[in-house]
């Protein structure tokens, strides 16, 4: 056994693994450092046929039939979180979601609830991101696909950056890579939704050489004195977060930035009970403010495969991959998380998906 590979053991098969962020914080992670993982990384090739024309309707029809889905099953699960240790989330998110609604801060897509809510004021929100200096002098930007941060995809865009985007839920793939040198004017907009990306981004797999320079993230609910950030409960945000890291496309100097509205800031996430694998957020942008947090919470150094169910690896194939190599180049089983109720996606199979065959 090679010196690289009895290093890669030792990392990804600890005999502990805390279960909580609290300081002093172990070194006893189920992840695969990047310096190590990087010759198991592969490409995940997606075949396009530019001969069969993209089907904008029937893309968008299956995306949002799977987004309805998904909000069913997440609505489901708050709705029966008692014995769920992890119910605290769900309580601040709903009273965030609720208020946003009733006070009319809520913008389309509604209702809100169970999505990265987009806000009255997204744009403005968007406009402070774009005066970061993080923002100006960065050349790559990582921006997840929800409303609230179209803007910033189309300034990150318009600015001549290339912009990084996860495909929705990464149902289909991985990321897409979109530079304004691959648009026209016409098209600039189109390719900052998920139509778009689909539409005209370039596939991307885990072995592309890139680096990332910052990174935004959506958010429900956000602590501005610690950092502390909710998702809206599907956990993407740190899947993505963590292949990045195996790619070496970011480390802990990467900033990580969200934009909310004022009235998503928060005081009671408690960071003792945030989870090794939450994202912690070091710059918020509002429409009327932009908070440096400086962050104590470490950030995710990988995937960390005790924490992933079997039902999320099932369903998200570069993910199942990647444990595949990993386990062929060990010899050593990589351990799986506790069994989870996940939305539903469609069958693929021979299915078109956009208007290509997958």
């Amino acid at each position: 056994m090679s010196m690289d590979t009895t290093r890669l053991l030792r990392n990804s098969h600890p005999l502990t693994f805390p279960l909580r962020l609290s300081p002093p914080i172990t070194k006893t992670h189920h992840y695969l450092p990047a310096t190590n993982s990087r010759k198991l990384l592969f490409m995940l090739k997606t075949t396009r046929n530019d001969a069969v024309p993209f089907d904008d309707a029937a893309y968008e029809a299956e995306r949002l039939t799977l987004d309805a889905k998904a909000r069913q099953t997440m609505a489901e699960e708050a709705s029966n979180v008692t014995e769920d240790p992890k119910a605290w989330k769900w309580v601040i998110r709903k009273r965030i979601w609720d208020m946003m609604e009733a006070h009319n801060i809520a913008q389309n897509p509604r209702p809100v609830h169970h999505r990265i809510p987009n806000f009255v004021g997204a744009a403005a929100a968007a406009d402070k991101l774009g005066r970061l200096e993080a923002f100006r002098v960065g050349n790559c930007v990582k921006v997840n696909p929800d409303s609230p941060q179209k803007q910033v995809r189309f300034l990150t865009l318009s600015d001549g950056k290339k912009l990084l985007t996860p495909q929705p839920r990464l149902r289909t793939g991985f990321f897409s890579v979109l530079e304004s040198q691959m648009l026209t004017a016409s098209t600039m907009k189109e390719a900052c939704t998920s139509v778009g990306v689909a539409k005209y981004g370039r596939p991307i797999g885990l072995d592309e050489k890139i680096k990332v320079d910052l990174i935004v993230i959506g958010s429900v609910a956000v602590d501005p004195r610690t950092g502390a950030r909710l998702g809206k409960g599907e956990g993407f945000a740190e899947l993505e977060y963590g292949m990045l890291r195996y790619m070496g496309a970011i480390d802990d100097s990467t900033p990580v930035v969200t934009t909310v509205h004022d009235s998503q800031l928060v005081d009671d996430i408690p960071i003792e009970k945030l989870l090794v694998h939450d994202v912690p957020v070091d710059i918020i942008c509002t429409p009327t403010q932009v908070i440096f947090t400086n962050t104590s919470i470490p950030k995710p150094h990988g995937i960390y495969w005790d924490k992933l169910s079997p039902e999320k690896l099932g369903q998200i194939k570069i993910l199942r991959e990647l444990k595949r190599r990993i386990e062929q180049e060990t010899g050593q089983k990589l351990p799986s998380g506790p069994s989870e109720k996940l939305p539903p996606t469609a069958p693929r199979g021979p299915n078109l998906v956009g208007g290509k065959r997958k």
